[in-house]
């Protein structure tokens, strides 16, 4: 299983924060959990910390993924833009489809760690949280 992150459920793991899901830290928690970062969930950290709605860096954020072997960048590519679904916000849809270009690239069961209502209403993607 392979599970892409949303920006808040990062963020909050980072942060120690209450809010983050039992079962979504319990995944984030393991050190073999195969773990994708969408770029959007990046660029959605810069601007949330630079508009002081959460407390944690874009610097910090690298520093934990890039020491964590189990985390990957995915990039916002053509493929993740193909797959996009325009029934989503922007950010939402990158999310939904970097896990959906995954699945298919990969062939192997991808789920989001996610609490986005619109994302896990949508039902394209298996959700955790």
């Amino acid at each position: 299983m392979i599970y892409v992150v949303d920006t808040h459920a990062l963020v909050w793991f980072l942060e120690a924060n209450k809010r983050l899901g039992k079962k979504a830290k319990s995944i984030l928690l393991k050190p073999d959990a195969d773990l994708v970062i969408p770029t959007i969930v990046l660029a959605e950290s810069k601007f949330l910390f630079a508009k002081k709605r959460i407390a944690i860096d874009l610097n910090t954020i690298y520093s934990n993924v890039i020491a964590a072997r189990n985390c990957t960048v995915y990039p916002l590519d053509e493929a993740v833009i193909a797959k996009m679904p325009t029934t989503l916000g922007i950010h939402d849809a990158i999310i939904v489809a970097t896990g959906l270009t995954i699945q298919e690239s990969l062939g192997e069961n991808v789920s989001v760690i996610t609490r986005d209502e619109a994302i896990v209403k949508a039902g394209l993607v298996h959700t955790i949280w």
